[in-house]
């Protein structure tokens, strides 16, 4: 009897198959939480909220932290029906060990053992929002993110050569931006790191206003890397593109194959 309801545990809270309602329910639950904890966590912040409101935002910490420290020992105490996790100690202790895991962890514990730390560690918390990670198991999520997955792995190569591109490009704008300006506005442009900061917020086309050229030299260049800014950021942009357009069109491609050849109806897995 153990064993079945750890086993059964074990499915909703790992698993998670699209059609297991217990296993749905508890993300949609858990993903809400997550959510309302880390809204909690950015309103505290507000001085008349926190005073007015004092005695419900601890009520709720302790609930969600709760839930949270059940959800974290469930996993510890049902890891070992994966394979992976067997061994009853070593096991749980590798997987504790895991990244999510141990974000839950840091996630939980501040709240836990804030009386012993002279300091307001509360802000972790935020570090809840990576379980989402995980509580997008859910098949139409992981789907997205596999989609995903599998357009930066396959464009990985032109992403490297477009970004280093834009590297070199920054380098290069910002050393001479510094031999240009550098004389005129010793405390803006004062190094060729300093000047970086002009370079990225220019050819990204930001412009932010808080340093610029003054020379008429400095002026003529900063327009150019301006102009060239705007192709070397589309590049990205761009590959990114049609590596979506290639993952849709494989997509209705497999869902042609898998179409009926008699009345066009998706044949189900």
């Amino acid at each position: 009897m153990s064993l079945k309801v750890k086993k059964r545990l074990f499915e909703i809270l790992e698993v998670g198959r699209e059609d297991d309602l217990h296993s749905r329910i508890f993300d949609i639950f858990l993903i809400a939480l997550i959510s309302l904890s880390v809204l909690a966590v950015i309103l505290e912040t507000i001085d008349s909220l926190a005073a007015r409101y004092m005695i419900y935002f601890w009520a709720f910490e302790v609930f969600s932290v709760t839930i949270f420290s059940i959800e974290y020992i469930s996993r510890l105490w049902t890891c070992t029906i994966d394979h992976r996790f067997k061994s009853p100690v070593k096991g749980r202790v590798r997987f504790a060990m895991t990244p999510l895991l141990l974000i839950d962890l840091i996630a939980i514990l501040p709240s836990l053992l804030w009386m012993f730390i002279p300091y307001d560690l509360r802000f972790i918390r935020i570090l809840r929002f990576f379980r989402l990670l995980r509580v997008f198991k859910m098949a139409r999520y992981s789907e997205t993110m596999r989609s995903c997955g599998n357009i930066l792995r396959r464009k990985k190569e032109d992403l490297v050569i477009a970004f280093s591109l834009v590297l070199i490009v920054l380098i290069l704008s910002s050393s001479f931006m510094y031999f240009i300006e550098g004389e005129a506005q010793p405390e803006k442009f004062s190094s060729i790191p300093a000047s970086m900061w002009w370079g990225i917020v220019t050819l990204t086309t930001v412009g932010y206003g808080d340093i610029y050229p003054i020379t008429p030299l400095g002026r003529f260049l900063g327009a150019i890397i301006a102009l060239l800014g705007i192709g070397m950021f589309a590049i990205p942009a761009g590959i990114l593109a049609s590596g979506f357009v290639e993952e849709a069109q494989k997509k209705k491609s497999k869902r042609k194959q898998m179409a009926c050849p008699h009345c066009g109806h998706v044949i189900p897995k």
